[in-house]
C-alpha cells in the first residue's frame, strides 16, 4: 500500500510545531523571573531619590539601609542596589560602619556643575530631538502637557515627579551613551538643589514653562528650538544658582 505523502509529513510538521511553541514559553518565564527584581531596585531607586530631592531625608542626615528598607516595605537586596546607583550620582555617602550619609549642598559646587550640566544638557535636547521615536514623541507632548499644568497650579512634586520623568525620556531619547553616563551624575543634584532653594529665589511656574518649551520642541522634533529652549532653562537656573548665592553671603 502506499502511503500518502502529505499524511506522512504531517507528524513532523506537528512534531516541529510543538517544538517551536515551547520556546516562547521559556524565554516568557525567563523574563517574569528577572522582572521582579529589576522592578523592585527601580521603586527603590525613584523613591529614595525623591525623598532626598524634597528634603523629607535632609541634608546632613545619616540614615541605614535597614531604615530605608522599612521605610519603603521593599527588600534589603533591592535597597542596596538603589543605594549603589544613589552613591555614584554623588546623593549620597557611604561610610563603613557608620550608615549614609545625605551631604550638606555646595553652592560653588553647583555653579561648576552647571558649566558641565549646559554642554552636555545641550548635546542631550538637541539629539533627542533629533532621534526620537514616535513613541516617545508622544510621550515629551505628554509631559509638555504635565509642565504646563504643574506651572499653573504651582505644584512643586508634580513638577519634580515630571522633571525625572523628562530627564529619563531625553536620556533614552538621545541614544549616546557617553553623555547619558555624565548627565546622570548631575541630574539628582540639581534637582535637589533647586528643591531646596526654589522658595527663596525661583519662580516654579515659569521654570515648569521652560521646561514645557524643551519638551514641546523635543516632541516636533525641532532640534534648534530645542537647544534654544535649553538654554533658556539653563539661563534661568544659573540666574536662580548665583542669587541663591548671593543671599548667602
Amino acid at each position: 500500500m502506499t502511503s500518502n505523502p502529505k499524511t506522512a509529513r504531517k507528524p513532523v510538521a506537528t512534531a516541529k510545531k510543538s517544538r517551536t511553541a515551547k520556546a516562547p514559553a521559556v524565554k516568557k518565564t525567563m523574563q517574569d523571573m528577572a522582572e521582579p527584581k529589576v522592578k523592585l531596585t527601580d521603586i527603590a531607586y525613584e523613591q529614595i531619590e525623591e525623598a532626598i530631592i524634597t528634603l523629607r531625608i535632609p541634608p546632613g542626615s545619616v540614615v541605614s539601609e535597614l531604615t530605608l528598607s522599612e521605610m519603603l516595605s521593599i527588600g534589603r537586596t533591592p535597597i542596596r542596589e538603589a543605594i549603589q546607583r544613589l552613591a555614584r550620582e554623588h546623593l549620597l555617602l557611604v561610610l563603613p560602619q557608620r550608615g549614609l550619609l545625605i551631604p550638606e549642598i555646595d553652592l560653588k559646587k553647583q555653579l561648576k556643575l552647571l558649566e558641565t550640566r549646559r554642554e552636555v544638557e545641550r548635546l542631550i535636547c538637541k539629539s533627542a530631538a533629533r532621534r526620537a521615536t514616535t513613541e516617545e514623541r508622544v510621550a515629551f507632548a505628554r509631559l509638555h502637557d504635565e509642565f504646563m499644568h504643574a506651572s499653573s497650579t504651582n505644584d512643586d512634586v508634580s513638577f519634580m515627579r515630571s522633571d525625572r520623568e523628562f530627564n529619563e525620556l531625553s536620556l533614552i531619547a538621545a541614544r549616546n551613551e557617553f553623555a547619558e553616563g555624565a548627565m546622570r551624575l548631575m541630574h539628582g543634584l540639581s534637582r535637589r538643589f533647586w528643591y531646596f532653594h526654589y522658595k527663596q529665589a525661583a519662580d516654579l511656574p515659569e521654570m515648569a514653562r521652560l521646561h514645557a518649551t524643551v519638551a514641546g520642541a523635543i516632541a516636533k522634533g525641532d532640534v534648534k528650538q530645542a537647544g534654544e529652549g535649553l538654554d533658556r532653562l539653563l539661563d534661568n537656573i544659573e540666574t536662580f544658582t548665583k542669587a541663591t548665592l548671593l543671599s548667602d553671603m
